[in-house]
């Protein structure tokens, strides 16, 4: 405690408080330290980048983003839609906090109930009939089944590889000798019960020989039929890389990812990127009647934690649309979502904006019924296609010419 005899004020300075700021400023420059060490410790596909930032705009929708603008400014509130509630602060710091939406349950019994965030996906394009009960669903196989110890015999293999018959007249627009395709299969062995003898598990439904593989070879015929030129990639990821490596199943799009990466820096003109996969439900949800026919239904998947979201959505919204103009609603079960601890998040779409996973029918299907999906969906790929060829046409032609 100081006296001022001239001014006659008293100024006290507790010691306490110097103590406080001190320990206070100290405290700070510790954990300033620490943030910033262990920032620069993590490795680099947990730091902050332009992917992981991505990723966190991607939960934050345009409706939500005017809602919270319109806290401040009325105006934004206008552009909403009429039937729009606006959400409320407790249930956002709720969810930001503990990462649980009080409005989806699943966000928390998927961390509760074994199994059960194998449905914590998002439909982002609902096609007929599709819920949360029958989103794309795939499951491990058994370790005897990942590893080939033991393969199941054969049957109904007549006439699988005769493929289609060769089409005499030429496309009225065709690539040339340029591949714009590029098909391949993450899992590799992925098959259908119909063909493996006295295997009924559909979590045993894995083949050497017989897989989604032959469905890129019809899809690889039908697209050149109209002039696209396709390179299919047969690599068996799940033999080459996850066995000889002793890898889990949950390892396969890692070790897929520097066959495409391969692929797409030796061949330039790649423009298209198809991963085929089969679902895991039976022949109920998977199979539809089309002109008395029957077809395997397709399901496209996209990866929510990939930089290219937005344009892979776009092709994939696209291609279902196609698909219900031409052949009915239903034949595509729709566009969803996959992101979260329970799957990759990316397959590799991050590594291009035409990148599509597509499931081709389930365990029950059969290749009469599968190859009739591939056709359908050259059909409609070929038309968006040409389309966009048209339209990027006069963009090059201009830019020749400057």
């Amino acid at each position: 405690m100081r006296f001022n005899k001239r001014s006659g004020i008293i100024v006290a300075v507790q010691g306490t408080q110097v103590v406080k700021a001190a320990l206070a400023f100290v405290f700070f420059l510790i954990g300033i330290f620490s943030i910033s060490g262990a920032m620069t410790s993590l490795k680099p596909e947990y730091r902050i980048t332009s992917d992981s930032v991505n990723q966190a705009a991607n939960n934050l929708n345009g409706q939500l983003l005017f809602s919270l603008m319109g806290w401040e400014n009325h105006q934004f509130l206008q552009a909403l839609p009429d039937e729009y509630e606006t959400p409320k602060l407790t249930n956002i710091m709720f969810k930001l906090t503990t990462n649980i939406n009080l409005d989806d349950p699943r966000s928390l019994l998927g961390r509760e109930l074994p199994g059960f965030s194998l449905f914590d996906g998002k439909i982002l394009v609902a096609g007929e009939g599709t819920n949360y009960t029958n989103m794309p669903m795939e499951s491990a196989p058994p370790v005897d089944v990942l590893k080939a110890e033991q393969e199941a015999a054969l049957q109904n293999t007549e006439g699988l590889d005769t493929g289609n018959p060769e089409d005499t007249e030429a496309p009225p627009l065709s690539t040339g000798d340029r591949k714009a395709v590029y098909v391949y299969f993450t899992h590799t062995r992925e098959s259908y019960l119909p063909y493996l003898k006295g295997v009924t598990d559909p979590n045993k439904a894995y083949h050497s020989q017989v897989n989604v593989t032959k469905i890129g070879d019809q899809l690889k015929s039908s697209l050149e039929q109209r002039g696209i030129g396709t390179t299919v990639d047969k690599t068996d990821v799940m033999a080459t890389n996850l066995n000889k490596k002793g890898l889990g199943f949950g390892k396969a799009y890692q070790e897929s990812r520097p066959v495409v990466e391969a692929a797409m820096a030796g061949d330039r003109n790649l423009q298209y990127f198809i991963d085929i996969h089969r679902d895991g439900y039976r022949k109920d949800k998977t199979t539809i009647q089309i002109n008395g026919k029957p077809y395997a239904k397709l399901a496209f998947v996209i990866g929510g934690e990939n930089a290219n979201y937005e344009k892979n959505l776009a092709l994939a919204r696209e291609l279902h649309n196609l698909l219900d103009k031409k052949y009915g609603k239903g034949l595509s079960r729709g566009v969803i979502e996959k992101k979260g601890a329970s799957t990759n998040g990316k397959f590799n779409q991050d590594l291009s904006g035409n990148a599509l996973l597509i499931e081709f029918g389930g365990v029950d299907n059969t290749f009469e019924e599968l190859n009739r999906s591939a056709d359908a969906l050259a059909d409609v790929f070929s038309e968006f296609y040409w389309q966009a060829e048209k339209v990027d046409a006069p963009a090059q032609e201009s830019s020749d010419n400057q």
